[in-house]
């Protein structure tokens, strides 16, 4: 058999050289779609068992530091007992014994009842959070928006570019995707959205 000349042996690892990387970004590409899949069905979670608390409670719970305020505090035991008795139930007291839970940590659950199924076991965090990517949670108590950051940009499937244009931080990445509830938009504050449904109620249109 004849040996392969330097040219010839340039020329094979050359096209290895071509593939390997070839393989190498198909793969990376692959990887980054799984994980903006995983932060889809994350804030889809996320967002059915919001409106499951929702259905349980009548509203949906405050966000604090952009996360979502409905652990158990320091206080909690102390304030479930000023509740217990009054004649009504005091939402914003109930608020004051809360905390806001860490995503990959707590469990999302109804605090007054530690025998029911939790809503969900672990509030699910996004898959880069180690390097700093987080998802967004902002909540009047009467409608909520959830965000997260999509690595593929514009070229992914559900990319957002009105919530993207807000320009808020996902962690280091900026939001470009959501999830709200009822008619929310996601392009404008919770707060601006209600002001805007004030003004109609004003005018009657």
């Amino acid at each position: 058999m004849k040996p392969f000349s330097k040219q010839e042996l340039i020329g094979v690892t050359l096209i290895f050289i071509v593939v390997f990387g070839l393989t190498f970004i198909g793969l990376q590409a692959s990887i980054r779609r799984s994980r903006d899949v995983q932060r889809k069905a994350d804030l889809g979670a996320i967002s059915d068992a919001l409106h499951k608390f929702q259905e349980e409670f009548g509203f949906f719970p405050p966000s604090d530091g952009r996360k979502i305020r409905a652990c158990k505090g320091n206080n909690f035991n102390e304030i479930l007992t000023e509740i217990k008795d009054t004649e009504t139930f005091d939402r914003e007291l109930f608020f004051q014994g809360l905390r806001a839970c860490e995503y990959g940590v707590d469990s999302f659950r109804d605090v007054t009842d530690d025998s029911y199924t939790p809503y969900l076991a672990v509030i699910p965090s996004d898959p880069k959070t180690n390097e700093g990517f987080s998802y967004v949670y902002f909540s009047s108590a009467n409608r909520f928006q959830l965000y997260a950051f999509l690595e593929g940009g514009v070229d992914e499937d559900e990319y957002n570019s009105g919530v993207f244009n807000r320009n808020l931080p996902c962690g280091v990445g900026i939001c470009s995707f959501g999830k709200s509830s009822g008619e929310t938009p996601l392009d404008i504050s919770i707060e601006e959205y209600e002001q805007q449904l004030l003004e109609k109620s004003k005018t009657g249109n």
